[in-house]
């Protein structure tokens, strides 16, 4: 288990944005730097946000595969949920991909329900 105190959540930024679509890309979402400039533009409000640990990178709840089951999936949900509370929000909303059943299995064991539809989008 990582020491929760080393790690420093932050706002994503452009700069990230190289590691983070490699992150994505490992996960079986194919994304290149600019896709994710693009996503960090969208989610620059005070109702939704982007976050990097600065000792291990994560976006959208992907952690890096070398210090996965170290606490860090918990520990940044824990931190989106207190954002959620801090703006009011009714729920938090996860989309996990049913390739990825180990991040599904997370989510559920943090009481997320899994009978939910998948989220369907398409890109105009």
């Amino acid at each position: 288990m990582i020491d929760e105190r080393s790690i420093v959540l932050r706002p994503a930024s452009a700069a990230d944005s190289a590691r983070i679509a490699s992150l994505f890309t490992d996960e079986g979402y194919p994304a290149g730097p600019s896709d994710i400039d693009a996503r960090l533009e969208r989610f620059g409000s005070p109702y939704s946000m982007v976050l990097v640990a600065d000792h291990v990178r994560v976006l959208a709840l992907v952690v890096d595969p070398g210090v996965r089951e170290r606490g860090v999936g918990h520990l940044l949900m824990s931190e989106a949920e207190r954002v959620g509370r801090e703006v009011d929000a009714a729920f938090v909303e996860i989309t996990a991909g049913h390739h990825r059943p180990e991040a599904r299995h997370l989510y559920e064991a943090l009481g997320y329900d899994s009978g939910m539809t998948t989220y369907l989008r398409k890109r105009l």
